[in-house]
């Protein structure tokens, strides 16, 4: 890829941070946005902005035209079988939510819920609460000591309804065996869902290949805007399922007494949509498509195992997560540093990088830490950065006197 024309179409990364051009390493936070994204935005609002499906008038045909088309394009870019597969939700936690709500409320006492202990908490506090509804039980899989997950000791079985793990892991990179565990879920009588956040917006994921039941991603990782994000689900779940939210929109007809619901996808998208986020998150993925993800997965593996070689030669950090195949990022800690002091040192050098538990404290106790500081990439990043990365912790261990004798 050409890493320079890249760059020159994200014009934040020409913002100045302490008098130097940013150093962008927070992308698993959120990406940055290119500047056809941008304009996409703009131009909905500019020249087609109308409430979407009841309008009888040409903004109105239009603003649903793009809405629409959006999502035929979200199925297209994750290989769905439909559009109506396709549910746009605000982010991932939202679909993450409304799958535990709307899905889960079948479950009753003594069923189980399979996760990892390396989930995010949005793939984590929605189980918790369907258990305290429901007398759900939550099982786990064990992580060996690398990161990677034990899977013969993976409690999957008969009590399991459902097997919902992340696809890669926002704190240790792992990337988990996605379509190994589906089978194992369905072998069981049990549904599979995928957390695709961190792995939708870097590599070629296939619903189909992977035999998800559901999946979700936020369309802001993904170099769309904020506010728009995927729900996939197969259909004929979907058409099982009550709705997740009641207004306008979800509806066929409405009595004082009674209710039926609209078809799928539209039954759980109650209110006006964000049609101007869905309409950039259309361009953010016809952006990476024109990328090619193959190739864009092969330069964030490149500055991933180039950064997580040369933390691992500096004395005093330690790295976090397996070597060899993971996602793009790395979480570290230096020793005698807090990260947020370490992150603060980092940022007077132009480097902006994650600092905290990222929405993990399960697996920071596990791993017997706080926090840790998260250096995570995407297309625009370059080697020279992760340089920069590596001579500012060098230059922070000096600052607070850390450097291991």
């Amino acid at each position: 890829m050409d890493i320079a024309k890249i760059r020159a179409d994200f014009p934040i990364l020409t913002e100045q941070v302490n008098g130097r051009p940013v150093i962008y390493l927070d992308n698993a936070a959120t990406t940055q946005k290119p500047r056809s994204v941008l304009a996409a935005v703009d131009g909905y609002y500019e020249h087609t902005n109308a409430n979407v499906h009841r309008a009888i008038h040409t903004l109105g045909e239009r603003a649903t035209a793009a809405y629409e088309a959006s999502r035929a394009r979200v199925a297209r870019f994750i290989h769905a079988p439909a559009p109506e597969t396709i549910v746009f939700v605000r982010n991932a936690s939202e679909a993450l939510n409304l799958v535990a709500y709307a899905w889960g409320s079948r479950l009753r006492a003594g069923d189980e819920i399979v996760l990892t202990p390396m989930e995010h908490h949005s793939n984590l506090i929605p189980w918790q609460l369907l258990c305290k509804r429901s007398g759900a039980v939550l099982r786990f899989i064990p992580l060996r000591d690398d990161g990677t997950l034990d899977m013969e000791r993976a409690p999957i079985g008969a009590r399991t309804k459902i097997v919902s793990v992340t696809h890669a892991s926002n704190v240790l990179g792992t990337l988990t065996p996605a379509a190994e565990l589906a089978a194992r879920a369905h072998a069981a009588g049990a549904i599979f869902m995928l957390d695709a956040a961190q792995s939708v917006p870097h590599m070629p994921v296939d619903v189909q290949a992977l035999d998800c039941d559901f999946l979700a991603f936020s369309g802001h990782k993904v170099y769309g805007p904020m506010g728009i994000g995927v729900l996939y689900g197969k259909r004929a779940l979907l058409e099982e399922m009550d709705p997740f939210l009641g207004g306008g929109e979800m509806i066929l007809e409405v009595h004082l007494d009674h209710a039926t619901w609209n078809d799928v996808p539209w039954k759980f998208e109650a209110g006006t949509p964000n049609v101007g986020g869905a309409v950039g998150l259309a361009a953010a993925l016809d952006y990476l498509d024109g990328l090619g993800l193959p190739a864009v997965a092969a330069h964030e593996r490149e500055l991933t195992e180039a950064a997580v070689n040369m933390l691992d030669e500096i004395p005093g950090v330690t790295v976090y997560g397996p070597r060899g195949e993971r996602g793009a990022l790395v979480s570290f800690t230096v020793e005698g540093i807090h990260p947020h002091d370490l992150s603060q040192v980092l940022d007077e050098e132009s480097v902006a990088v994650r600092a905290g538990h990222h929405c993990c404290q399960p697996l920071m106790r596990q791993l017997g830490v706080v926090a840790t500081a998260r250096a995570s990439f995407a297309c625009y990043n370059t080697l020279e950065e992760v340089e920069a990365l590596g001579a500012a912790v060098r230059k922070a261990q000096s600052f607070f006197g850390s450097v291991p004798h």
